[in-house]
């Protein structure tokens, strides 16, 4: 599920798009959030299939809450299968986290109790979503605000429990990684190494918030609001010591800077990959 002589990419956004048409960057690959594309025509398309003649495409799902206790949604099965076989991306990615329960979208990506009754929904649905789909997926490392009290097992062993059952990969996002363990006053380091590290597809690289809470807890958030952090860029040279060079994407959602700035942050990622 790697490229060839893995490289990094950018998301792509529509601010960038008449740009990257004219100017033809030299970048690896584009990552777009699949229910952006859900409609059937319109600008997104016109410009991402014109994107995808020329570059890699990594699709990443943000909407199908692999985590949740009903039933995966058939509809929204159908709408990612069609836009797989419409773009043939080199990944399909989705999280471990959920956003449905009781009919109601959270438009979120919540944490879920690390247990074995968890562990088999998980494993049931990534390999519905893998049947639909007819290929294998690569499954986000979430960021996490709260843990429960049920949870029998480490964030570590329940994902490698995941791929191992399911033969999914793993999309790990280094930044999450981060996040979390400031969260909870973890090691990152020793959250990197409990990975199932030889099934990584694809990294993930992005920007911070940190809000003071009224108890003086300072709470780390995932927002893809700002540039990668010294500290994240550590991790991920750390986590390449260990996975070999992985494609990798810097994501950004929110404050969207200029596409040679973005660009400047997967050079650096490049560097590190060549090392």
């Amino acid at each position: 599920m790697q490229l060839p002589n893995a490289r990094t990419g950018i998301g792509l956004k529509p601010e960038h798009f008449d740009e990257i048409l004219t100017t033809r960057p030299d970048v690896g690959f584009f990552e777009v959030h699949a229910e952006n594309y859900f409609v059937a025509g319109g600008p997104f398309h016109h410009y991402l299939e014109r994107i995808r003649a020329d570059y890699p495409l990594s699709i990443h799902g943000v909407g199908l809450s692999l985590g949740g206790e009903e039933p995966l949604d058939e509809e929204h099965l159908r709408r990612l299968a069609r836009l797989n076989q419409r773009y043939q991306p080199y990944w399909f990615s989705e999280h471990l986290a959920w956003a449905t329960h009781g009919g109601v979208f959270a438009n979120d990506l919540l944490p879920l109790p690390y247990t074995r009754q968890t562990l088999q929904r998980v494993c049931e649905h990534v390999e519905k979503l893998q049947d639909t789909l007819g290929r294998g997926i690569l499954l986000e490392n979430p960021s996490t605000y709260v843990e429960f009290q049920s949870s029998s097992m480490s964030e570590g062993e329940f994902i490698t429990q995941v791929v191992q059952r399911s033969g999914c990969g793993l999309l790990l996002d280094v930044n999450n990684v981060h996040v979390s363990c400031r969260n909870h006053e973890r090691d990152p380091h020793a959250a990197i190494d409990a990975m199932p590290l030889d099934k990584v597809g694809e990294i993930h690289l992005a920007g911070f918030a940190c809000e003071r809470l009224d108890d003086g807890f300072d709470l780390y958030i995932d927002n893809h609001g700002a540039p990668v952090a010294q500290e994240v860029w550590e991790l991920y040279a750390y986590a390449l010591e260990r996975t070999g060079a992985v494609a990798t994407l810097i994501e950004r959602d929110n404050n969207i800077p200029s596409l040679n700035k973005l660009l400047d942050e997967a050079r650096r990622a490049e560097q590190l990959l060549a090392a």
